[in-house]
């Protein structure tokens, strides 16, 4: 575990007295500019965990760097959450924002560790995985507290949540699927990976609605895309090619660019109930020419607002990270 600096390192790191730290953190000391701009310094190279009280005491606005990695840069659900992230930045807050392009366990652990500790909280989109939840583990012995954004982690230390109920966004796909096909038929689900939660829920919730109110449909095994649109499209062509009967499309993970191809390129859009996740350019397009029937959607801009009032919340009352639901959008062709 690394070591957590105390009042009497930074007491020697600033040249400074134990007793001066304990009154300017209790607020009994007056301090010259030198001296304070000395103690800030020193606190600030050790990370000492009492920073933003030291701060607020010397008359200095805090400012917070939180971080937030998100996955690859060329994916516009991703450029969009970054821009509405600095949209949201609250006054005391520094920002960082970085894109993962390789999305191996490996990676995203130590690209995790690398910007975590460089942050006074994380938030990242991940799958879940032992290495990655072993890094966030590492950070949170440091001191640096992580949340999962849209997929939900997990870690022996504890990991904040801010997204959707992905439960109740799987049930309200199967509703809509399940409603608007005029007669039962076979149903496909396409995920992007298993190990993303946010995914594994929305099956979960999609066959929870059809097990209960939609028992003659039937549900094909989960195909997987792999966050591919390339393999997405392809996925999708066998599929259609070999399930000419389909009658409803839930796509719950990536690869959605694709999908709407192999449909338009089949021209079996328009007979398919296809029910998908988020408002990007494709899936607005979709919706318009009527190959989507209806989509599930992150309020990006609440998503970041709602991210930064939990991790700031948390960090100020000095609590564990928290979870916070928010509630998501729906759009349909007539609604757009």
């Amino acid at each position: 575990m690394a070591h957590r600096s105390t009042i009497q390192d930074l007491a020697e790191a600033a040249g400074v007295s134990v007793s001066t730290i304990d009154r300017i953190l209790n607020g009994r000391a007056k301090v010259r500019g030198a001296t304070a701009e000395k103690v800030l310094a020193s606190a600030e190279a050790l990370g000492f965990y009492a920073l933003p009280a030291l701060r607020e005491r010397l008359g200095q606005k805090p400012t917070l760097r939180l971080g937030f990695l998100l996955q690859q840069s060329q994916r516009s659900f991703y450029r969009l959450i970054a821009e509405a992230l600095r949209k949201a930045t609250p006054p005391e807050v520094e920002v960082v924002i970085e894109f993962m392009e390789d999305l191996s366990p490996e990676a995203v652990a130590d690209h995790a560790l690398r910007l975590g500790r460089q942050v006074r909280a994380l938030a990242l989109v991940s799958a879940e995985h032992a290495r990655v939840s072993h890094a966030l583990e590492t950070l949170a012995a440091e001191g640096v507290p992580a949340y999962a954004l849209i997929s939900e982690l997990t870690a022996g230390c504890g990991v904040g949540y801010i997204g959707l109920d992905n439960w109740k966004a799987g049930r309200t796909a199967g509703w809509a699927i399940t409603g608007l096909t005029r007669k039962p038929g076979k149903v496909a689900i396409l995920v992007g990976n298993h190990r993303y939660r946010c995914q594994e829920w929305n099956e979960i919730g999609f066959r929870s609605y059809c097990r209960e109110h939609a028992p003659d449909f039937t549900l094909l095994e989960p195909l997987q895309t792999f966050e591919s649109a390339a393999i997405a499209r392809d996925v999708a062509h066998q599929l259609l090619a070999r399930e000419p009967e389909l009658s409803g499309l839930y796509v719950s993970g990536g690869g959605m660019p694709g999908v709407l191809e192999a449909l338009r390129e089949t021209g079996r859009g328009k007979g398919l109930i296809t029910v998908g996740n988020d408002l990007t350019e494709h899936t607005r397009l979709g919706l318009i020419d009527g190959v989507m029937s209806l989509v599930v959607a992150h309020p990006l801009a609440r998503l970041a607002t709602e991210a930064f009032a939990q991790m700031l919340g948390d960090l100020h009352s000095g609590t564990s990270p928290g979870k916070r639901l928010i509630s998501f959008d729906i759009y349909t062709p007539e609604s757009i």
